[in-house]
């Protein structure tokens, strides 16, 4: 029954805490504080065109699905 008490009270909250830090260090990893307007809006840009792509490629795909004779 100790074993399971230090486990409840001494590795689980251990857990939480590395699991929570690696959270922050991630997200403050994916957009640096000194990006730039100018390094933003390019950002922006490709995301924009990402999307564009995208909703071409499902439009197509819904095309070719409905010509497509099933056996």
């Amino acid at each position: 029954m100790l074993p399971w008490v230090i486990l409840g009270v001494v590795a689980v909250p251990l857990v939480v805490v590395a699991y929570v830090a690696s959270r922050r260090k991630t997200a403050a990893g994916e957009r640096p504080a000194s990006e730039d307007a100018q390094a933003q809006a390019e950002t922006e840009r490709e995301f924009a065109e990402a999307e564009a792509y995208e909703a071409k490629w499902r439009e197509d795909d819904e095309k070719r699905f409905h010509r497509e004779h099933l056996p």
